[in-house]
């Protein structure tokens, strides 16, 4: 039996262990934090992902736990409404679609109660050394003994672990668009409806919709910046300079700074896309945001992250011992679609255009066939 450890446990990590484990392999996931991450934003999961998830068995329930907006609203700094739409929302696109919203929160844990337990579980730990041998690769981890795999995954997002011991640094591959996010919850003080508001002035805006039957809101600040150091990237840090670049916004935005700082899940990063000639060496390959991040402004993250986990999974398993067969084969199949979706955004200008047009969207969330 063919054993993999799999660094990362959300969308990309957790769905490449249900199908390996489906296949055979023996799987074991090693993931930083140390229990499952709460909070985050509403994914998409839009088309040849629906696929994956139907392969998962998991389509009837993200289906049923679905976001349920009835439109949005922009306002100007005042808190008037300047444009609204019925039929669509910038945070999931057209609701004639047939594609699929869910929080994050609601989703990873869907794909960890697949797996059930189907693989090993290593929570509060991370990689520190990887030894590639003639027969696997001997991995060195924080606070676990050293063990010997036959493949190592990095699923472990923008600011890879795994991506930094077999590549190199990260300012090779990691393409900055000049944007920050900022991620939280907070009550739902505004007593929205599943309804969206947004609202940008300038550098700085935001958007925010209510979740958890219209209990809680997920607020998302957006603001221009240049990339910042690994030592500027704390969570202390990340809330000043987040109150900072949103403090000149006006309507709500002191209850929101206020709440921001109040969050205990408050997330923020930077924009970018990584790009790689190669997302292979050895023994070691790399999946979704670790290997080919679109950013978040391509909506396109998590499908990324599922196809590039079904796609993975089917060449090990077609390849039998000839990972490097495998790997090829996975890049050869998921490059044009990498490509396309990365394009939703760098053909927009990095998202100072606007979003990309729901056609072009269409072309690249189907440019992929699971059956070949």
């Amino acid at each position: 039996m063919r054993t993999v450890l799999i660094s990362g446990s959300g969308v990309g990590g957790a769905a490449l262990a249900c199908l390996l484990r489906d296949r055979g392999f023996s799987v074991t996931v090693v993931e930083r934090a140390p229990a499952p991450r709460r909070g985050g934003q509403a994914i998409d999961i839009r088309g040849v992902a629906l696929d994956v998830v139907e392969r998962l068995g998991l389509l009837e329930q993200a289906r049923g736990a679905r976001t349920r907006m009835r439109g949005m609203s922009v306002l100007d700094g005042d808190g008037n409404e300047i444009h609204r739409s019925t039929e669509a929302t910038l945070s999931s696109g057209r609701f004639d679609s047939g594609d699929i919203e869910v929080l994050r929160d609601d989703f990873v844990p869907m794909l960890h109660e697949r797996l059930g337990g189907g693989a090993e579980f290593r929570h509060g730990d991370r990689i520190t050394a990887l030894e590639e041998g003639g027969d696997g690769v001997r991995v060195t981890f924080e606070r676990a003994a050293p063990r010997t795999f036959d493949l190592v995954v990095g699923a472990d997002g923008l600011h890879s672990g795994v991506r930094r011991l077999v590549f190199g640094a990260e300012e090779e591959f990691v393409r900055h668009l000049d944007m920050h996010i900022a991620i939280f919850s907070v009550e739902n003080f505004l007593d929205l409806d599943n309804w969206q508001v947004w609202h940008r002035e300038g550098p700085a805006g935001y958007g925010i919709y209510p979740v958890r039957d219209n209990t809680e809101l997920r607020v998302t600040f957006g603001f221009e910046g240049g990339p910042l150091g690994p030592g500027a990237r704390t969570r202390e840090q990340y809330r000043a300079l987040v109150a900072e670049r949103m403090a000149p916004l006006r309507w709500e935005n002191a209850r929101l700074l206020k709440a921001m700082w109040d969050a205990p899940d408050f997330y923020a990063d930077a924009v970018a896309q990584v790009r790689m000639d190669s997302w292979s060496r050895g023994r070691a390959v790399l999946l979704g945001d670790a290997g080919y991040c679109a950013s978040v402004l391509s909506g396109q993250g998590t499908s990324l992250a599922l196809v590039g986990a079904q796609v993975l999974a089917d060449e090990l398993a077609r390849a039998g011992d000839d990972h490097a067969a495998a790997f090829a084969r996975y890049t050869e199949r998921m490059r044009p679609f990498v490509a396309a979706n990365q394009a939703l955004v760098t053909e927009n200008g990095g998202g100072e255009a606007g979003p990309a047009s729901w056609e072009a969207v269409d072309r690249a969330k189907n440019a992929l066939s699971l059956d070949v």
